[in-house]
Parts: C-alpha cells; structure tokens; sequence
C-alpha cells in the first residue's frame, strides 16, 4: 500500500514534466531529488526506481509517441540514418539545445533498437 502511495503521490510530483527539466538541471538539484527517493525507500522497505531511471523510461515513452506521429512538430528531430535501424544523433554547438528533451531522446531510443 506505500508503494502504491508513493507511486501515485510523491512519484508525480518528482516526475512532474521530468522530461523537461531533467536534462537542464544541475547535479545537485538531481542530488537532492535522489535523497528523497532514498528516504522514502528506507521508509516504505524496499528498491524504487532512481530519477535517472524515472527520467529514462518516461522520456522513452513520449519519444516513442512523437516517432509514431507524423504531425508532431517534433518529429523533424527523429531522422533515422541510412540503414534505418538507428536514429541520427543530435549535433548542438550550444549546452542550450544539448540540455533540452530530444537529444537524450534520440540516446534512449537508439539504446533500445540496437541490433544485437
């Protein structure tokens, strides 16, 4: 039952718009979010999912979902390469456009199509 408290309360609130904020934010801002995760996991007695993890599967999922529609106007973002098994990395000169939601994006969906 704290499981399910934390996933539908503090989980939320940790993970509110995770996709946009994660990348632009500082180590210890991350540092500090993690600590809670940590609390709650001594509290309620068990493994939870890190914020890294938190921000991995949640951003694999709305990546998967702007790949899927055409109309997105994001989608411009996901160019596969040649062979059209994996995507073309996003090159940025700025930190700017390094820290936003697609570059890690186009990371995660490549580590999940990688052929083995």
């Amino acid at each position: 039952m704290m499981v399910h408290f934390y996933t539908a309360i503090m989980e939320s609130i940790l993970c509110s718009s995770i996709t946009v904020w994660y990348a632009a934010a500082t180590a210890k801002d991350k540092g500090r979010l993690q600590r809670v995760i940590r609390s709650a996991e001594r509290v309620i007695g068990c493994n939870l999912p890190s914020l890294q993890d938190l921000f991995a599967s949640r951003t694999l999922r709305r990546a998967k979902k702007m790949v899927a529609d055409p109309s997105h106007p994001g989608q411009k973002l996901f160019l596969s390469l040649p062979s059209g098994r994996r995507l073309r990395s996003i090159r940025t000169k700025t930190s700017r456009h390094r820290n936003t939601f697609f570059t890690p994006a186009v990371g995660f969906i490549n580590q999940v199509h990688v052929p083995h």
